[in-house]
């Protein structure tokens, strides 16, 4: 693909030695910035699937009885819930459940040390959205003291603005990653014009265009870059490996599963491809501009 006559050597200076190490660490951190995007964008994605719709009534433990009351009120709690329009089902958390979802936290041991715990019933709202939070709010505090309502929805804005932020914030990165390896490519290829500066001149005395001049240096810089972007998309695949390997432990507490998506795939795929046509455009547009210079 990348074959071309070489009347010139454009890499006889030294500049272009380290263009496929400078791409590599490029394409690098261009992967990792897409890993990073992936990942919250599906965790994000999973908790908004598994939260919307619903929320989450706390029912604190008296402290005058030290939470003796606690099933009572929680009955009571159910009671209110289960009689309101617009709520499809409502399921206390058992204490195994509980336990389990603070277990990260504070230790297998939780349930044994006697410890008042708040109970927590699980709602499941209709998806008219025609549920009365205020009203129903008030009429657990009388029914139950000390109750609240978790709604899923402000936090879940707090969290879908975060991943848009960070997906934005990737972009750029990636953005000033191109902007930087085009910078790159042309400071090579300028070193390379002014080290061969007289061996052009002679080419343009026998004849030779300026596209032909370019190609030279346009194929050599494709190729370099290519060469450096297989290498940084082999280091991005090692280490996006191990992360998810590393990961797969915490799958049963913290984040949701992730899976490695095909767009994802397809993008890192295309990470090389990119730093070889923005080297193979930079290089030709350096060329052909320094070339008008010298008539």
């Amino acid at each position: 693909m990348f074959a071309w006559r070489a009347d010139l050597a454009p890499d006889r200076d030294g500049s272009s030695r380290f263009l496929p190490w400078i791409i590599a660490l490029m394409v690098y951190l261009a992967g990792l910035a897409l890993a990073a995007t992936m990942v919250l964008e599906q965790i994000a994605g999973r908790w908004s699937a598994s939260l919307r719709g619903s929320v989450t009534v706390v029912v604190e433990p008296s402290v005058r009885d030290g939470g003796a009351d606690i099933d009572a009120r929680v009955e009571a709690a159910l009671g209110v819930i289960r009689t309101t329009p617009g709520v499809l089902s409502a399921a206390p958390l058992t204490m195994d459940d509980l336990a389990s979802l603070v277990e990260p936290w504070l230790g297998e041991d939780l349930l044994s040390m006697g410890l008042p715990i708040p109970r927590l019933i699980d709602v499941a709202l209709d998806g008219d959205g025609g549920l009365d939070l205020a009203g129903l709010a008030e009429r657990l505090e009388t029914a139950a003291p000390g109750s609240r309502i978790d709604d899923h929805k402000i936090w879940l804005r707090k969290v879908l603005r975060l991943a848009h932020a960070v997906e934005l914030t990737a972009v750029v990165v990636v953005a000033l990653i191109a902007l930087a390896a085009a910078a790159t490519v042309m400071f090579a290829t300028r070193t390379g014009l002014a080290v061969q500066r007289d061996v052009i001149e002679v080419l343009h005395l026998i004849g030779a265009r300026d596209s032909y001049v370019a190609r030279q240096f346009q194929g050599k810089a494709a190729s370099l870059a290519l060469r450096g972007g297989l290498l940084g998309l082999t280091l991005t695949g090692v280490t996006v490996t191990a992360l998810w390997l590393a990961a797969r432990d915490l799958e049963g507490s913290l984040p949701p599963a992730v899976r490695l998506a095909p767009p994802f795939l397809t993008g890192l795929a295309a990470l090389p491809l990119a730093a070889a046509a923005i080297a193979s455009i930079t290089a030709r547009v350096t060329v052909m501009r320094f070339l008008a210079r010298m008539l």
